[in-house]
């Protein structure tokens, strides 16, 4: 079965760091864009960052210049590194598999909260 599993969501004080982290298992991962979603109590999901198999990325302008993702094809595994964090960041994160053939699977959600 397809699954992504992210990791590393918790409690952060403004202007701190947080790595997530997504690993799949049960799609072909080198042909999937990954990336990363997320969602604020009352608003609709939105994209964050993705990451094409030839590690081509796009970054949402709310997070330009402080989120990297990344990806690791050997491991399967998909990262968010996120730097100078905002309460605004404080949100429901996603992992989303997306291939050229439109199959698309999502993770269950980590929760990211930053907060003083």
């Amino acid at each position: 079965q397809v699954r992504l599993v992210e990791s590393g969501g918790g409690l952060v004080q403004p202007g701190g760091s947080l790595r997530l982290s997504c690993a799949a298992s049960g799609i072909m991962f080198s042909i999937y864009t990954m990336g990363w979603y997320r969602r604020v109590p009352g608003e609709q999901r939105e994209l964050v960052a993705t990451i094409t198999p030839s590690s081509t990325t796009v970054f949402a302008d709310a997070v330009k210049g402080r989120f990297t993702i990344s990806r690791d094809n050997a491991k399967n595994t998909v990262d968010l590194q996120m730097n100078s964090l905002k309460p605004e960041d404080t949100a429901v994160y996603y992992c989303n598999a997306v291939s050229v053939a439109r199959s698309q699977y999502w993770g269950q959600g980590t929760q990211v909260t930053v907060s003083s």
